[in-house]
């Protein structure tokens, strides 16, 4: 059975569905049903994986697409590719479910620009493209891949967004076909220097030789990971798309999408191009550690939630360059399994916050006080959450990043311990954001948002407001309902199921990574181990 092919089939069926309903409420619930669908292939599809199986990529299709230039449809999965599908096939029956009411309208900062039934179909395709992009192993492929999953965001965005989400939309877009046309050239220039004629990953790595030219395709292939990512300083786009979308798009955007960033980082870059990733290694480490201080010292005097967690992410992408670039069997390991719990982590922060934001109408932090009194299960789910971000030993990303910086503590002992900073400040902007939204006495809004707080959703502290003395005060926030809990609980559970026991995941992930990293010829450096005397070997 095709099964990559089928997993990216049904989403894309599924969309044509939903838009030809006539009901907005039948198009949610065949959303739904699809994305669940897909779910339960993709659990079918890793039980049948073999982590110890010989072949590199399994469950492989290729077929001519363009003969005469060499291009294939070429899918296949390895442990990493696999673990990210699955995280997309997770995530997007949560958003679906969680964005129940993100493109109705009602309270809105600005009306929807398009129908419900867009805004669902939307999010099938984008399904769709996050499957492909993973499981592509013709490098072209990839590329259309990369660059068509901009599409259904941009319009999401653009759309469904926030009152400045034209700006947003468009500047995520601009910033994505940079990096991406810099990427086609180096595809191009990568298909003619080495000579194969074809676009087929397994065939091309390490095929360029000389190191001149191997610098210049790396750089216009990292760059476009890098903004995709985003890494520091190519991250200017995020925090303005992350505040601008509806929550539902956040998650994917920050939780899937740029994690083709850092996976191309570690597929293509490291193994197409081993000398250049050797040559740009301490350049790309200075930019991880810029990025995590960075990231976190910038979220600490954010006054929005969405772009708190916004540079959060960026902090957290940090870590996981550093835990690529340091091409340690640990910190590839860590960096890897890092980009699925940052998923589920940061999904997590931004469903809670959409839920915060849909009852109370703004995105400020000071608007809010006291939730955990009258909100207690909504403030518990938001407290394990921010938590997960700090990576609190107990949750799953508490073991990705000591695994991060245990095996960049091997080879690159300094920006280690430089890196370790960032957990002490992801403390403060954690707890200080929590300790000012959920404890203290209720505050009551400053203004009364169009319709009831349950209606109102993604009103900017800039939209036209009433004051509150015209409507009936709203004395706090309802505590999540049922529909809520089913979109929260899973997340949690994951949050804390990795964190106790990784195993099953990392068991997965490790053979592939050390596949990559035997690519690059570069010893892995080994334990000391103290004789018998205390000294040590």
């Amino acid at each position: 059975m095709p099964w990559l092919s089928t997993l990216m089939a049904v989403p894309v069926l599924g969309a044509v569905g939903v838009s030809l309903v006539k009901s907005d409420k039948l198009a949610k619930q065949l959303a739904l049903v699809v994305s669940l669908v897909v779910l339960a292939l993709t659990v079918v599809l890793a039980v049948q994986f073999d982590p110890a199986s010989g072949t590199r990529f399994q469950f492989a299709e290729v077929y001519d697409w363009i003969p005469r230039f060499g291009v294939h449809y070429g899918v296949g999965v390895d442990g990493i590719a696999l673990v990210l599908i699955a995280l997309s096939a997770v995530l997007v029956p949560i958003v679906i479910l969680a964005s129940w009411h993100d493109a109705d309208g009602s309270g809105a900062a600005a009306p929807p620009k398009r129908s419900v039934k867009t805004y669902f179909a939307l999010l099938l395709v984008l399904e769709a493209m996050m499957i492909g992009v993973f499981a592509a192993t013709d490098v072209f492929l990839f590329y259309v891949f990369f660059e068509a999953m901009l599409i259904p965001m941009y319009f999401m965005i653009g759309s469904y967004g926030g009152a400045q989400r034209s700006y947003a939309a468009v500047k995520f877009l601009l910033y994505s076909l940079f990096g991406g046309l810099l990427m086609l050239v180096a595809v191009i220039a990568l298909y003619v220097v080495a000579g194969k004629n074809t676009f087929m990953f397994p065939e091309l790595i390490a095929a360029v030789q000389d190191p001149t030219t191997q610098k210049w395709l790396f750089a216009g292939f990292f760059i476009a990971f890098a903004v995709k990512a985003p890494l520091w300083p190519f991250h200017t786009w995020l925090p303005d798309a992350a505040a601008q979308a509806p929550a539902g798009a956040a998650v994917l955007l920050v939780g899937v999408l740029d994690k083709v960033g850092t996976y191309g980082m570690l597929r293509f870059c490291l193994e197409l191009f081993p000398e250049a990733s050797k040559f740009f290694t301490p350049l790309v480490i200075v930019l991880a550690v810029v990025g995590i201080v960075y990231g976190a010292i910038v979220a600490i005097g954010q006054t929005d939630m969405k772009r708190l967690i916004a540079y959060t992410s960026i902090s957290h992408f940090g870590f996981i360059a550093l835990g690529v670039f340091a091409m340690t069997s640990n910190a590839g390991a860590g960096a890897t399994l890092y980009m699925v719990n940052h998923g589920f982590s940061t999904g997590a922060l931004f469903l809670i916050a959409g839920f915060l934001i849909y009852r109370r109408g703004s995105s400020r932090i000071a608007d809010y006080g006291g939730v955990q009194k009258v909100a207690p299960l909504l403030a518990g789910t938001f407290l394990i959450a921010g938590l997960s971000g700090l990576s609190l030993p107990g949750l799953s990303t508490f073991v990705s990043e000591f695994m991060v910086l245990l095996g960049t503590y091997q080879r690159y002992p300094v920006p280690a311990i430089i890196a370790t900073s960032g957990v002490v400040l992801a403390a403060v902007y954690v707890l200080w954001m929590y300790q000012r939204m959920m404890t203290g006495a209720p505050k009551e809004p400053a203004y009364a948002v169009p319709g009831s707080p349950e209606e109102a959703a993604h009103v900017l502290p800039d939209s036209p407001k009433e004051p509150v003395s015209s409507k009936k005060p709203a004395l706090g926030l309802p505590d999540l309902n049922l529909r809520e809990i089913f979109v929260v609980a899973p997340l949690v559970a994951v949050l804390l199921v990795l964190g106790f026991y990784p195993k099953p995941v990392l068991d997965v992930i490790n053979p592939a990574v050390d596949k990559t990293l035997s690519s690059i010829n570069l010893e892995q450096p080994k334990p000391a181990v103290a004789d018998q005397k205390g000294a040590g070997q």
